[in-house]
């Protein structure tokens, strides 16, 4: 019930004194994702290369040094995409679904909240393909052959049927709905707990710790998900393994040591501590300016 209730006002109070028009939650989610993207995609390229190979974070640097300078924002683009899209979806989509859904008289809000969360994260998972086509223009296994974004998602779709894009959807999927509710549903409880802010630039600062908090133990939580994810779109063609054929597969190849399966966690941590700070902090800026 407490839970609940903090998180209804922390709701209303990013709306303000009065309700904010269905494309604003939207447009703000956009544009905190696309803030993020500029900034910390270099470090997102050197967590790729630790899901994909397993190697350490040295090593994901040298391989993006001999690559060159010229490749370093290769595959920006889905990205930017993707998750400028994606992040829209999971604020605006989570308000729109909190409003429409029932709330019976009596309940806490949290139920009802954490419905909409999955409902959202479920809708983010239709944009599969653009986290498949990031994946390929990441990987120097694929450089010479996909030119492009616009290349890739052609090459795919005339080799191997509009399929071939959302290969890695299950873990995606797995991924996205509880990690949504878990978000939206510790948000406020952890921004409670922080020292009460009284000037803009506080509560720019508990902003950003509260999402970034919430970013780092989410990628953690599901970081495994996420190694799944990137060896299952690192594949063109062949079969369709299941999530669990591809996860035994890893496992074996890393000794079958839980360490070895966390490789790059702990920059995943740091770069989600700073993403999601970003995310949540010019989300809500943006949200009160607009």
């Amino acid at each position: 019930m407490v839970v609940g209730t903090m998180v209804s006002e922390t709701r209303q109070g990013t709306r303000g004194c009065e309700a904010p028009s269905g494309v604003k939650h939207y447009a703000c989610g956009s544009c905190a994702a696309f803030t993020n993207i500029v900034i910390t995609f270099p470090i997102q390229k050197v967590l790729f290369r630790q899901q994909l190979f397993g190697v350490r974070a040295g090593e994901a640097v040298r391989q993006l040094q001999r690559d060159g300078l010229r490749n370093l924002y290769r595959g920006l683009l889905p990205p930017l995409l993707q998750k400028t899209t994606t992040v829209a979806i999971m604020f605006g989509l989570y308000e729109d679904m909190s409003r429409l859904l029932p709330r019976p008289a009596g309940t806490p809000g949290l139920p009802t909240d954490s419905v909409a969360a999955v409902l959202a994260g479920i809708a983010e998972a239709t944009l599969t393909p653009f986290e498949r086509v990031q994946t390929l223009l990441q990987d120097q296994r694929h450089h010479g052959r996909f030119k492009n974004t616009v290349h890739a998602f052609r090459t795919l779709v005339q080799d191997h049927g509009v399929r071939e894009c959302y290969r890695g959807m299950v873990p995606i999927l797995l991924r996205n709905g509880p990690s949504n509710a878990l978000f939206f549903g510790l948000r406020g409880p952890i921004k409670g707990s922080l020292p009460e802010a009284e000037t803009h630039a506080a509560h720019l600062v508990n902003d950003f710790i509260c999402g970034g908090l919430l970013g780092a133990m989410l990628g953690v939580l599901f970081f495994p998900l996420n190694v799944l994810k990137t060896r299952m779109q690192s594949q063109v063609g062949g079969d369709f393994q299941s999530s669990l054929q591809v996860l035994r597969t890893i496992w074996s190849e890393r000794d079958g040591k839980l360490t070895h399966l966390y490789r790059g966690a702990h920059l995943n941590y740091h770069r989600s501590i700073l993403s999601w700070g970003i995310i949540n902090a010019t989300y809500e800026l943006l949200l009160k300016l607009m």
